[in-house]
């Protein structure tokens, strides 16, 4: 693995969750200030988080996990990257650090991790606040129409070929600066920051898991309702980038406030750090 980035004020730890996962933690910010527990999206890991971390790390208890088989964490022994299953290491993790209850912030997959675990758990979470994942309560005649959008994943998803996709680096360099659309351009030191890691085997398998595991399990699941009748019981938020290649129609049936963010697209918590840090604070 390629050496931790470093953020001036971040400590890294590891924790054995009862999940069957050793999960990384970037943690920054005064022990006792309201916690925050920030689940990132691919093909990133917990450095996605440093502009905002540098934004709040005064004032809140910032918790940057890598999910389970990216990053610095380790692979789950269930193999099993499912959301809900993200979800119960994020809920796990509370365990282990002894944060009774913390804010929820999401993006991408971190996003439906995050709505998971708000469902689940309502008391281990004050609010959640959601960033450029869609939402699964998409009426299913636009997510038919919107199918096109998620083209990209099939070969991520497939068998030993997605893991190779990944790992040679070229596919996920394109996801980067594709969506990041707020007019700026990725530093080359950036983008290595993310590609040096998938590199890794282990990494490059969890990554396509997390598309074949969506594809084949989770999004049949939605589409036949799974999220039908389910409705948060603590305060929801959602940021999407007007800009965003998924589109503003798969956020959709989102049962909390919406809020399209102008002149931004997917990669909000580098593109927008100061309005995440500013929704983090209203949590």
């Amino acid at each position: 693995m390629p050496a931790m980035p470093e953020v001036t004020g971040v400590e890294h730890s590891e924790h054995d969750l009862a999940t069957g996962v050793r999960v990384h933690v970037a943690a920054a910010g005064p022990p006792d200030a309201p916690p925050v527990l920030c689940l990132h999206g691919w093909p990133q890991h917990w450095w996605s988080w440093r502009e905002v971390i540098a934004e709040l790390r005064d004032e809140r208890r910032m918790l940057c996990p890598d999910l389970r088989g990216l990053g610095w964490s380790g692979l789950p022994a269930d193999d099993d990257f499912r959301k809900d299953r993200l979800a119960d290491d994020a809920i796990a993790l509370l365990d282990v650090l002894g944060v009774d209850r913390a804010r929820l912030v999401g993006h991408d997959w971190g996003a439906w991790a995050a709505i998971h675990a708000a469902l689940r758990a309502p008391d281990r979470f004050s609010s959640v606040l959601v960033m450029s994942g869609g939402s699964p309560w998409v009426p299913q005649a636009v997510a038919a129409r919107n199918a096109h959008r998620l083209a990209y994943q099939v070969p991520l998803a497939l068998p030993f070929a997605g893991s190779r996709l990944v790992r040679d680096g070229a596919f996920p360099r394109k996801v980067l600066e594709v969506e990041r659309r707020d007019g700026r351009r990725w530093q080359p030191y950036e983008l290595e920051t993310y590609l040096a890691v998938l590199r890794d085997p282990a990494t490059a398998h969890a990554s396509s898991k997390l598309y074949r595991d969506f594809l084949l399990r989770e999004l049949p699941a939605a589409a036949a309702g799974r999220f039908r009748d389910r409705r948060f019981t603590i305060p929801a938020r959602m940021l999407h980038g007007r800009r965003d290649l998924l589109g503003l129609d798969m956020t959709k049936g989102f049962p909390g406030e919406v809020e399209i963010v102008e002149e931004a697209g997917h990669f909000l918590p580098e593109e927008v750090p100061a309005l995440v840090a500013d929704r983090i604070r209203a949590m």
